[in-house]
């Protein structure tokens, strides 16, 4: 057996044989798997360039279809993201031990594939964006999605996923900053097949990232809000920056802009653009807690220290 799938297997356990599969699959394929979760409900502009034996293909085509059934429901859903600011999302990539951190639903809101499990949280791999691959004009650059810890990153690099290959910490803080310039929104990703648990930050943008589209046009759950909205003050000049720059469409600007705090995820694009300094982030008990991976880290400390 290759080593690296080896390595792989141990750490997900053999008896998970199926999800070692399901992962390969998703990894190898990456544009092929989400073309047929996208292509069905028009998410997906164009099939992947490269050409794959008929047999994979099938294969992606009966996984794909279970898991389009699955994100439906938060209650089913095993593939979805968590909307970060970039302060959190830094904070992720930035880990220095290795974490174990169980049950998080009230940050995760999603019944399964909601654990963050940090092996080695320096191995960081910088791969293509899927998403960004299927599309007729993507934005650029492609290369902008973070895998996150091993054995996965170092399997996605060792194996050339997705043009995979090793940044350090500082190097994914660096393309955080990078995309959130850009406008664009950062998401943990947690799935089944890795796990049951986080596995990368997908940087990237209304027009390209499915999981958004998936959200804005057919309101599938496979995306949670930060925990924050956006506030709008009195300094707001009704200047419509933030109403263009909104990923989630959820603010207009009348006398002033006024944010539609259901569409709202919190991703602070808005905050930034704002060169006014009229906008913040504020906490929202209904769109569940931040993924503020220092303050669980903490809490996991604290319960332990009072445990012993």
């Amino acid at each position: 057996m290759d080593e690296s799938i080896l390595r792989l297997a141990k750490g997900l356990g053999f008896e998970n044989a199926e999800k070692i599969l399901h992962l390969y699959l998703y990894g190898r394929y990456l544009p092929h798997y989400l073309y047929h979760l996208g292509s069905p409900v028009g998410l997906a502009e164009k099939p992947p360039d490269e050409e794959i034996p008929p047999e994979i293909d099938e294969m992606i085509q009966i996984i794909t279809t279970k898991v389009i059934r699955d994100i439906l429901s938060p209650d089913t859903s095993t593939y979805h993201g968590k909307v970060l600011p970039l302060k959190l999302a830094e904070d992720l990539v930035s880990v220095k031990e290795d974490v174990e951190l169980r049950g998080l639903e009230r940050i995760i809101p999603y019944r399964l594939a909601r654990d963050i499990i940090l092996r080695n949280p320096s191995s960081i791999a910088l791969v293509d964006c899927g998403c960004r691959m299927l599309r007729d004009n993507p934005c650029r650059p492609i290369d902008v999605c973070l895998a996150v810890g091993d054995p996965f990153a170092s399997f996605a690099i060792e194996k050339g996923f997705m043009n995979a290959r090793r940044i350090s910490q500082k190097d994914a803080v660096d393309v955080l900053e990078a995309e959130d310039k850009r406008g664009h929104v950062h998401a943990a990703y947690f799935k089944d097949a890795f796990g049951d648990r986080f596995y990368a930050i997908c940087n990237c943008c209304s027009c390209c990232c499915m999981g958004m589209l998936a959200w804005k046009k057919l309101k599938t759950p496979i995306i949670a809000p930060s925990g924050f909205v956006s506030k709008i003050s009195d300094d707001c000049t009704s200047c419509g920056e933030c109403q263009d720059v909104c990923p989630f469409g959820a603010i207009t600007v009348e006398e002033l802009a006024v944010v539609d705090r259901e569409k709202c995820m919190g991703c602070g694009v808005c905050e930034r653009a704002c060169e006014y300094g009229a906008i913040s982030l504020e906490l929202e008990p209904s769109k569940g807690e931040p993924l503020d991976i220092k303050k669980l880290i903490r809490e996991a400390q604290n319960l332990h220290h009072q445990e012993g």
